[in-house]
C-alpha cells in the first residue's frame, strides 16, 4: 500500500465527516438566511478604537480587551475601556442594528489619533482566533509591506478555524492589509440607503459593497455624526453576517461567502432562464 500523502487524512473512511447540505443556491432566500435573528449566541469581535457600550445604540452587553505594547512587549487588560475616537463605537452601533442580540467584543487596539501598531494589530487578531470569535469586524488595515506576511498567516488560521474576518478595503487607492487577502470578506462602499442592501463584485479583490457613504452612526459622548467610508460598509456586512450565523450555526467561512453572493441585491437570473 503506498504512502498517504500529508493532509489526507480527513478523507479516509475512517475520519470522513458527513456534512449536511445547505440547498442549492438558487433555492436560498433571505428568509432562510437570517429572517428572524438577531445574532444571539454570535460572538462577534470588533477590532478598533474601542467601544462605548453606554451609547444607546450600543446598549450595553459588552466584553473588553485593550491590546498594547509596553518595553517591547504585548499586554493584554480586560478591564472595561471607552472609545478614544468614537470609530470603533460608530462600527458596534451598526452592528447591533442589525443582529442586536450578538456578543460584542471590543478589542482595543487604536488610540485617540486613529492610530496603532502593527504588532498590537496582528496580536489583537491572534486573541480573537483563540478566544473563539465567530466574526471579527476589521474596519482598520496596514498599507505595510513587512506586515503582509504575519497577517496573511493569521488570516488563513482564521478561516482555517472558521472564524470570519469582515475587512473594510483603504479609502485610498492603494494596496492595505489584509483586506486583500481572498480567504475573508472584503468590503466597500455603496451610496445606497438601506442598510441591508449589499452588492457583489465579479471582479474583486474587493467583494462586496455595503452602505458606507454618509451613513448616520453613532459617536463619541453619546452623540450621532454622518460620515462617509468603507470602514462603515464593513459592519453592515458584519451584521448581517451575525445573523446568519444566529441562524445556522456551523456554517463555513465559503458557506458564508457562497450565500452572501447568492442574495447580493445585483444578483440576476441567467439569459433565457424560464423559472417562474
Amino acid at each position: 500500500m503506498s504512502t498517504q500523502p500529508a493532509w489526507s487524512a480527513a478523507f479516509t473512511s475512517e475520519e470522513l465527516a458527513r456534512v449536511e447540505r445547505i440547498g442549492p443556491l438558487e433555492q436560498i432566500t433571505r428568509d432562510w438566511a437570517w429572517a428572524g435573528s438577531t445574532g444571539a449566541g454570535v460572538k462577534v469581535a470588533v477590532i478598533d478604537s474601542g467601544i462605548d457600550a453606554e451609547h444607546p445604540a450600543v446598549g450595553g452587553r459588552v466584553e473588553y480587551v485593550s491590546v498594547g505594547e509596553e518595553i517591547g512587549e504585548i499586554v493584554f487588560d480586560v478591564e472595561p475601556h471607552g472609545d478614544e475616537f468614537g470609530h470603533g463605537t460608530a462600527c458596534a452601533g451598526i452592528i447591533r442594528g442589525l443582529a442586536p442580540d450578538c456578543s460584542l467584543y471590543s478589542i482595543k487596539v487604536l488610540g485617540p489619533r486613529l492610530r496603532g501598531r502593527g504588532a498590537v494589530f496582528t496580536a489583537s487578531l491572534r486573541w480573537a482566533i483563540d478566544n473563539g470569535m465567530d466574526v471579527c469586524n476589521l474596519s482598520l488595515g496596514t498599507t505595510k509591506r513587512e506586515f503582509f506576511a504575519s497577517l496573511h498567516e493569521l488570516v488563513d488560521e482564521a478561516y482555517f478555524r472558521n472564524v470570519v474576518l469582515v475587512a473594510a478595503a483603504n479609502n485610498m487607492p492603494m494596496p492595505s492589509y489584509p483586506s486583500l487577502y481572498s480567504s475573508l470578506i472584503s468590503v466597500a462602499s455603496h451610496s445606497n440607503d438601506s442598510p441591508e442592501i449589499y452588492f457583489y463584485n465579479p471582479h474583486p479583490p474587493v467583494e462586496f459593497g455595503a452602505l458606507g457613504i454618509d451613513v448616520r452612526v453613532p459617536w463619541q459622548n453619546g452623540g450621532w455624526i454622518t460620515a462617509t467610508g468603507n470602514s462603515f460598509a464593513a459592519p453592515h456586512i458584519t451584521g448581517l453576517v451575525a445573523r446568519l450565523l444566529g441562524k445556522h450555526p456551523g456554517l463555513t467561512v465559503v458557506h458564508i461567502k457562497a450565500i452572501l453572493r447568492a442574495l447580493a441585491d445585483n444578483m440576476v437570473d441567467p439569459v433565457g432562464d424560464t423559472r417562474q
